[in-house]
């Protein structure tokens, strides 16, 4: 059984990894898509800068981090913001170890980010994500929850 627990430091490296395993399709993704100058000059080392931002999500006292686990292993997590002015919650971060995608913890992991989001009053909530084929499981997820999409367009150039 899934349990849902609040972000504790002893568990920062486990989640790290898994940020790391479950986003590099995604960043292989990135790669095919995009052009790749652009690519090499905004994501030299995506790994690192993704193992900072998962830390700094964690250590920051204004995102809110709920880590999936069985047996007291972590399979997953979620990191949520909240935008109090606008009664909006923000999905942040999300990302389930690949060994355990496809069994329902990113669907358990955002119900329970909705459910936390309606408790404290937030009245929307999004979540951002790619529109390229590794982001297609994210995707998927939100949409199963009944999130819609709202088309953006976002343009590079290498100069």
């Amino acid at each position: 059984m899934t349990h849902i627990t609040p972000y504790d430091d002893a568990q920062r490296e486990a989640i790290v990894q898994i940020a790391l395993r479950a986003w590099a399709p995604v960043f292989a993704s990135i790669e095919r898509a995009m052009d790749p100058e652009v690519y090499r000059e905004h994501h030299p080392d995506w790994r690192v800068t993704q193992q900072r931002a998962v830390e700094a999500a964690c250590a920051d006292p204004d995102v809110h981090v709920w880590i999936a686990s069985e047996r007291a292993h972590p399979l997953g997590f979620i990191a949520l913001k909240l935008h109090t002015a606008e009664r909006l919650g923000e999905i942040y971060m999300l990302a389930v170890d690949p060994e355990s995608q496809r069994h329902g913890i990113a669907t358990t992991l955002t119900a329970h980010a909705l459910a936390w989001f309606k408790a404290v009053r937030m009245t929307t909530v999004m979540a951002d994500t790619g529109g390229d084929c590794g982001h297609e499981p994210a995707r998927r997820t939100y949409e199963s929850a009944g999130f819609r999409p709202f088309p953006i367009a976002r343009y590079f150039k290498k100069l």
